[in-house]
């Protein structure tokens, strides 16, 4: 089959099943990235797995935010544009509970109120998953597409403790 025969496969889904294909697929990348977490983990600790996932979270940051900005035309320099785009990425976009605050034309906050990922971990008896690092990279590189000038800080992210109600909390700020 040809990628034009899969645009009509992909046109054919019935509208109202598009996001849910979407999310689907979405959903199949997290589990992949959980797999061979949980698969580096297993061999050589959280400490190595982290390591790698870093690495590639921050790789798969500016890869993604390139695609984004390409595939919606996304010029602006500014933190509006950054979350504009971050809503379209994958992270942002399976983020079932998450707030997303444009405070001001410099200030943003994004927040993740109900991790399924750390849920799952938590459900399995794996305990929760030191992502910061992880999210951090991803989020700085995905920001620094845009401008290099805007900042990403962390409020808390796990192993941070936490509220039950809030897992991560990432501002963007673009100072003048």
């Amino acid at each position: 089959m040809s990628r034009e025969e899969d645009r009509k496969l992909i046109n054919s889904i019935p509208k109202d099943k598009l996001p849910d294909f979407i999310f689907m697929h979405l959903r199949n990348m997290w589990s992949v990235d959980g797999l061979y977490f949980i698969g580096i983990e297993e061999r050589w600790g959280t400490e190595g797995a982290t390591e790698v996932d870093r690495f590639v979270w921050e790789v798969m940051g500016k890869i993604e935010a390139r695609r984004i900005k390409e595939l919606f035309d996304i010029k602006g320099k500014d933190i509006a544009s950054v979350i504009e785009a971050l809503r379209y990425s994958g992270w942002t976009l399976d983020l079932e509970n998450k707030e997303i605050i444009v405070e001001n034309k410099n200030k943003a906050i994004v927040r993740n109120v109900k991790c399924r990922v750390q849920l799952t971990r938590i459900k399995k008896g794996l305990g929760e998953f030191p992502c910061k690092q992880v999210r951090w990279g991803f989020l700085k590189a995905f920001a620094k597409e845009f401008n290099p000038e805007i900042k990403v800080l962390c409020n808390v992210c796990p192993l941070d403790e936490h509220p039950e109600d809030l897992w991560c909390e990432w501002v963007f700020i673009l100072e003048e």
